[in-house]
């Protein structure tokens, strides 16, 4: 781990400018929590008014101490924090969390320039900072707590597994208060405001190298450093830990709303989805869906698949929990013909021995249906994973026994196991056995199936990328000078990747596109080409099913009034075979400025604007993963034959969209974006082709 960076998660020293005597003060709170929390180190007030501060000598000056402190929190405001950070560089600090705002989140051209500015200076000092605009860091595993919420005076905090690493301060501490409420302890919780220097995704890597999280939680509003993330997702591989991380700032008004809160830069949403499942990375929706399934990743499960088995002693609860597992992903599958039988042998005749079991109010009279049943149904194939509900429960109920019967279980068998209990005094005995527990069938469903589709996302991608660290800074888009090349040249640069085009001729004259038409199997296409012009139906460009002489020369002369009308240039037109294929797909690349190349494959044709169905896909990837990709697409069914028709033969495309990946990962390359519509495909490999190209370099 960089030293700076373990000097920011476990400082031996910890001064404070701006120091003050009152603990609700930002100032004042740190000096507080340091002394509440246990923090073993040295405490240095600096405070040039008072002689003392909560107990605690001052001095007027950092550089009046005797040796410059591991990390100084900055609390004074405007140019005084300026002026601060300066001293902490020439007094040799290694970190200063720099709390003081109205930089960049306010001022964003200006603020930006200026937190730049402050950022070279301290690096060239061998200093790094967190902020400004920065809540402050807090490790309770240390009491390092450099940090001046409310929250940890609200809510008790409690070492625990969870880390918690945020641009936002409030989103370093609403989680942090969501599962202390459950019960469950958490040991990071840092926010780094601005980012003017070390960013969320920098401190995250250094988080996960801590040996005692199961978990990471990441809050972001923009993804400006991408290495950085791959780089903790890398460690978190090594380690067989989990990343959850809530991107904001999908929409238009988000990023608007995030540029304006911590200065953020909007990232491309679409491409944050494929960088996060590439390196498996979970994205949560909300705060809610961030630390709903937290629970379940602590207890070393390794499932095994998505084949949920429910039992409860409530027909609807049952139901529920079924509609909960369709809609979620995951399936109720049938259970095995023996398992139904000895279920029947315990259970009285009224109840249920089908998936999901309903054991009715039997309970009531055999508080001992829990440890009978359970044992069966865990030895069924079909049983990856578990929901018990007691949606009621009362007098005469030995929930107590319920809950070991059901902890017990969930121990010998190692499976995933939530339960549904509304009722309070059903819900703290299976609490106190460590179980999950929720209110609905809905939620409990939803956190099972995030536990298991991430662990398989997880699986994927250390399949995917096994190298560990390392990898460097991903390259994002090149210089801004572009060149559009034409669609002849466009194809032919695709053929020279190794990707398959439709059989054409450029032919800049009309007697050599009434000479082609002898050389290309007709019926043809006739197509204007130009390097200015990207979109050709709509200049009425395209001209199909030509077999005759006097329709070549109709369109040649059509094709070039109309680029002519245009004020285009005119390179001639390409006559092209009519391919038989059965289904336009899309294929395309570009050079994301954050994210470097950008694959994305998808329903094709002139609708794709107004009815895209695609999946982006970030290089390195394999046939495999264009599959999966394909596998999603709203059209996968079609694909895959229907009505009795057979299935389209996806391998060409697969295998072009690889090429293209590789190709725009390739060092020195200069295509910026390659438009690949419509790419034909069809039952065999040979129909599947290129028709159309758009590529700029």
């Amino acid at each position: 781990m960089n030293p700076n960076l373990k000097a920011a998660l476990d400082p031996r020293s910890i001064a404070v400018i701006g120091a003050s005597e009152n603990p609700n003060k930002i100032g004042g709170r740190p000096l507080l929590y340091l002394s509440r929390f246990g923090f073993k180190g040295e405490v240095y007030p600096i405070n040039p008014k008072r002689s003392e501060v909560q107990g605690l000598r001052t001095v007027p000056r950092l550089a009046d101490l005797a040796h410059a402190p591991d990390l100084v929190i900055i609390a004074v405001p405007g140019e005084a924090a300026v002026a601060a950070l300066e001293e902490c560089g020439e007094a040799g600090v290694k970190i200063a969390v720099m709390m003081t705002s109205g930089f960049g989140e306010s001022d964003p051209e200006n603020g930006k320039q200026q937190e730049r500015a402050m950022a070279e200076r301290a690096r060239a000092r061998g200093m790094r900072i967190v902020g400004p605009n920065s809540q402050g860091l807090a490790n309770f595993g240390t009491g390092a707590i450099a940090s001046f919420s409310s929250m940890f005076l609200e809510v008790e905090p409690k070492d625990g597994p969870i880390g918690i690493v945020s641009q936002s301060g409030a989103m370093s501490v609403v989680p942090y208060g969501l599962l202390r409420g459950r019960g469950i302890g958490v040991r990071h919780s840092h926010a780094t405001g601005n980012d003017a220097d070390v960013t969320v995704c920098e401190l995250a890597a250094a988080v996960a190298e801590d040996p005692a999280l199961k978990l990471l939680l990441l809050y972001l509003e923009s993804i400006p450093d991408p290495h950085h993330l791959a780089e903790a997702a890398a460690v978190a591989r090594d380690r067989n830990l989990p990343i959850i991380a809530l991107k904001a700032g999908r929409t238009a008004a988000g990023q608007a709303a995030a540029k304006s809160h911590t200065g953020a830069l909007a990232n491309e949403d679409r491409v944050v989805d494929a960088f996060l499942e590439q390196h498996g990375i979970w994205r949560a929706q909300d705060t809610a869906d961030l630390v709903e399934a937290a629970e379940l990743y602590l207890k070393g499960w390794r499932p095994a698949g998505r084949r949920l088995v429910a039992i409860s002693n409530s027909g609807a609860t049952c139901v529920m929990a079924a509609d909960a597992a369709s809609t979620a992903g995951m399936s109720v599958p049938r259970l095995a013909d023996e398992t139904q039988a000895r279920l029947r042998a315990i259970l009285p005749g009224f109840a249920s021995a089908v998936n999901p079991v309903d054991i009715t109010a039997a309970l009531l009279t055999n508080s001992a249906l829990f440890s009978q049943i359970l044992p069966v149904i865990a030895e069924d194939p079909a049983a990856d994973a578990f929901l018990v509900g007691i949606p009621v429960a009362g007098a005469a109920y030995d929930v107590e026994a319920f809950a070991r019967d059901t902890a017990a279980f969930a121990a010998v068998t190692g499976k995933p196991i939530v339960v549904v209990a509304p009722q309070a005094l059903v819900a703290g005995p299976f609490k106190r056995e460590g179980l999950p527990v929720f209110e609905g069938e809905a939620g409990a469903v939803r956190a099972l199936h995030q536990f298991v589709a991430h662990r398989e996302l997880m699986a994927r991608a250390a399949k995917r990328m096994p190298s560990p660290r390392g990898g460097g800074e991903v390259r994002g888009a090149g210089p801004s000078g572009t060149r559009l090349l034409n669609e002849a040249d466009s194809l032919a640069f695709l053929a020279e990747a190794g990707i398959p085009v439709v059989p054409h001729r450029l032919c800049r004259t009309e007697e050599e596109a009434v000479a082609a038409l002898g050389t290309v199997d007709s019926p043809v296409a006739v197509k204007g080409c130009s390097a200015d012009v990207s979109h050709k139906s709509e200049l009425g460009l395209v001209h199909l099913g030509l077999r005759a002489e006097a329709e070549i020369r109709t369109a040649f002369a059509a094709c070039r009034e109309s680029l002519e009308r245009h004020g285009s240039g005119f390179d001639g037109v390409i006559v092209a075979r009519m391919a038989k294929g059965r289904r336009e797909m899309l294929i395309g690349a570009h050079r994301d400025p954050f994210f470097g190349p950008v694959v994305v494959v998808g329903d094709g044709g002139r609708y794709v604007e107004a009815l895209p169905d695609i999946r982006l896909l970030l290089p390195p990837f394999g046939e495999e993963e264009v599959r999966e990709a394909i596998g999603r697409l709203r059209i996968a069914p079609v694909l895959a034959g229907v009505r009795g028709e057979p299935a389209f033969d996806l391998g060409t495309l697969c295998r072009a969209a690889v090429a293209l990946g590789r190709l725009m990962s390739e060092t020195g390359s200069a295509v910026e974006t390659v438009d690949v519509n419509p790419f034909l495909i069809g039952t065999e490999p040979g129909d599947s082709m290129a028709l159309d190209a758009v590529v700029v370099t």
